[in-house]
């Protein structure tokens, strides 16, 4: 980084240094005989090369100057979450660790072993003998973004072939190690920008299908139901639906209406986000929270007929429900 910067200072003085050339040569002009005007031209005219060789290195190499071209990713759009962010992250945190400088290493559980990644701020790549540099930013208000610079002669190249190559990457990467999730969601008063709407931890509920105590018949029927869910995404869209559903668990306590909970999210492989209406104001706010949510989740709201007046007239209606009821949407 010093380097880069001493590099700056001394090509920013380029142009004033190329003015000189000729000023002095001017004046060689007039005072120095012939035999030795012709050594000193040969030397400027050497220095002038030098120069404009340098300056054509210097554009090539630094990401800074005006030939580059910037494209920033932010981590929000308003409050609706920027997947591509999340996929240039996984993306750049897979790469290979071997040839990094700067690492940083966690074991999250003592069962689990060392995990080390990338913790540069600048990191270089190459797609198909191009290279770019990635850098994360964050602004005021905490709001981060990951800005990509790239030679202009290799937009075409960069836009349209090598972004949503690292997007698509990203996605694959994160599919292949996703450990499910359990989301919960923080009072409004803590909210600023959307990733910190939620806070999340890993979900590690030992149940699923094949330990859950049920009528084979019905849990057939259920798992039947779930993948065809997850299959449906055209016939969702077929038929003007979005892609969608929801199931209304109630019971006793202890009648196994989280341990279904969390069979399903193995099943499917969905993070559960743990949606507390108790939290939410008004339905400005409870949008808000939904608009945030990942595809392939399963969104619970416990105890739903008891956290807000949501039944208003139809109490009567709904008198078979608890306060134990617990309602689940899927969202493919």
């Amino acid at each position: 980084m010093m380097m880069m910067m001493m590099m700056g200072s001394t090509f920013g003085t380029i142009g004033s240094s190329m003015a000189s050339l000729f000023f002095i040569w001017a004046i060689v002009q007039q005072i120095f005989p012939n035999h030795l005007k012709i050594a000193i031209k040969e030397f400027l005219l050497s220095s002038f090369q030098q120069l404009c060789f340098a300056q054509r290195v210097f554009q090539i190499i630094s990401p800074t100057s005006s030939l580059h071209v910037d494209i920033n990713f932010p981590e929000s759009d308003e409050y609706r979450l920027n997947h591509a962010f999340s996929a240039i992250e996984t993306y750049l945190e897979a790469k290979a660790t071997d040839k990094s400088k700067h690492l940083r290493g966690s074991q999250v559980k003592e069962n689990k072993g060392l995990v080390l990644k990338r913790n540069e701020v600048k990191i270089r790549d190459e797609y198909k003998g191009v290279r770019v540099w990635w850098e994360i930013v964050t602004a005021s208000g905490e709001e981060r973004s990951y800005k990509l610079t790239f030679h202009n002669r290799s937009r075409s190249l960069i836009t349209a072939s090598y972004v949503p190559y690292v997007v698509e990457d990203g996605k694959l990467i994160k599919a292949k190690k996703q450990q499910t999730r359990l989301f919960t969601n923080n009072p409004s008063s803590q909210w600023f920008l959307s990733h910190n709407m939620w806070r999340s931890i890993e979900f590690e509920h030992p149940a699923n299908f094949e330990t859950l105590a049920m009528d084979p018949e019905k849990k057939k029927e259920i798992m039947s139901d779930l993948t065809a869910f997850t299959n449906g995404k055209d016939y969702y869209k077929k038929i003007g639906k979005a892609w969608k559903r929801g199931y209304l668990l109630y019971g006793a306590p202890g009648t196994s209406k989280s341990t279904m909970v969390s069979a399903m999210a193995k099943f499917l492989n969905y993070n559960i986000y743990d949606l507390e209406l108790t939290a939410i104001k008004n339905n400005s706010e409870l949008r808000k929270l939904l608009t945030t949510t990942s595809s392939k989740s399963i969104v619970v709201i416990e105890d739903i007929d008891c956290s807000v007046d949501l039944t208003g007239n139809r109490t009567k209606k709904l008198s078979r429900l608890s306060c134990e009821d617990n309602g689940i949407k899927l969202a493919g």
